[in-house]
Order: C-alpha cells, then structure tokens, then sequence
C-alpha cells in the first residue's frame, strides 16, 4: 500500500511576508503534501494590502478579515494562531506551513509539534531564531526568491551579512563533522541521507539552497570534509 499524502494547511500573515513571495510559499508548501487549506490574514480595509489583491485570486488563497482594534496591534496574529488550533483539533491535517517573520508564532509552532504535527516555517532572514527552532524546518524565503530570479546580479554582501554567512558555514562545518563522528559505522562511514536527515533536526533552517547548491551531496563534498564513497545507488561519506 502506498504512504498517503500528507494534508498540508498554509497560514500566511499578510502583514509581515511580501505578496512577491507567493510562488516560492506555495512551492515550498506543496512539496510536503496536498495543499487542502490556503489562508492569508490581514486588514484588507489597509490600501497598503493591495499587493495581494491579484495574488489571492489568482491562487485561490482565502482572505480572512481581521481589523486592527488597537493601533500598533497585530491583530492578525492572534486571528491566525486561533485558525491554526481549531483546524488542529479538527484531526485532518498532517502538516502546518506558517508564513511570517514574526516572533508571535514561536509558541504556536512548538504546540502544533508537541501535537505531532510537522510545521514548515517560512519567513526572511531577519526572523527570530526563537521561531525558527520552534519549527521541524524553516525556509528563508527572501534567499528562495533571490535564487529564483535568472536576470538577478548576485548582491554583494555587506561586511555584517558575510561575517554572518562564514560564521553559519562554519557552525554547519562543525556540526557535520560531530555528527560524523558520533553516528559512523564501524568502517567510519555515514550514508549521505543519514547526515541530512541528522542535520536538519540540528538546525531547522539549513537548506543547500542557501550555499547556492541544489542537491545535498555537492554541498558536502565542496566542504571538503569528507571522502565520498559511492556503492550501488547510495552515497556515504567518510571522514578524511
């Protein structure tokens, strides 16, 4: 019998993610499963929205209303989390996607996770890491997009933003070869799924995509760590 497909739900805040991610949302949503639940929560009442106006329809995104009662007030955040908990317990869903930089969903994806639920994260790299661990994975969105546009230039990094991408290697750089060593079979050897998998579970955010890879086993072997051995269809990595 084949595994059923997993049934995913997006929540998308409105007023925190830029309309121009759309297409990078979805995608990444629909490679967990079927896609049976699309909402977006804003002020639709704010001109300020009115970016999203084609986006919604033309991806059958469902707006939910939510007026800001207070200045200064998210209240789309609360209208959101409430969604989330009630379609929980309804028991149809098997997947959460909650779109935000927003550091108000922390707790909501780590009580989505104690229901065993699989919460995908996504947000820019200004999100706090308070929500990012909270998630099973977290996708940086303004990175997927940039590697998505053919005509872009690459964009120089600021001194702050490379001291900030060398220190992230080098913290992925530390992490592989800990994982290596403590999970390596008897030849000293560990499959290329199994360091993934290993890796993922250590930092929620890491994506190959953010080193400007596709596939995991180039990424590593341009780390220069590891000796890559090949048997049959499966790749294993062994320590140099």
């Amino acid at each position: 019998m084949e595994d059923k497909e997993k049934r995913v739900a997006v929540l998308i805040d409105a007023e925190n993610v830029s309309s121009k991610y759309i297409e990078i949302i979805l995608n990444e949503a629909i490679s967990l499963g079927n896609i049976i639940i699309k909402r977006i929560y804003g002020d639709w009442t704010n001109l300020t929205m009115s970016s999203w106006k084609s986006v919604i329809l033309n991806n059958s995104v469902q707006p939910i209303q939510q007026y800001s009662n207070v200045t200064g007030k998210n209240s789309s955040d609360s209208a959101l989390i409430i969604d989330a908990m009630d379609l929980l317990y309804q028991g149809r869903l098997d997947c959460f996607c909650i779109v935000s930089s927003d550091s108000d969903f922390t707790r909501l994806a780590a009580r989505l996770r104690e229901s065993e639920m699989y919460v995908l994260g996504m947000g820019e790299q200004k999100t706090p890491l308070s929500f990012i661990s909270a998630c099973n994975k977290f996708s940086y969105i303004d990175l997927l997009y940039a590697a998505s546009e053919p005509e872009a230039k690459p964009e120089k990094k600021t001194k702050a933003e490379a001291v900030k991408y060398s220190k992230g290697l080098n913290r992925i750089r530390r992490a592989l070869v800990t994982i290596a060593e403590e999970n390596s079979d008897d030849d000293g050897r560990i499959s290329s799924s199994q360091l993934g998998n290993l890796l993922g579970k250590q930092f929620p955010d890491f994506d190959v995509r953010n080193y400007k890879y596709k596939k995991f086993v180039p990424f590593i072997e341009s780390l220069d760590l590891f000796e890559t051995i090949r048997k049959d269809l499966n790749v294993y990595f062994k320590l140099k």
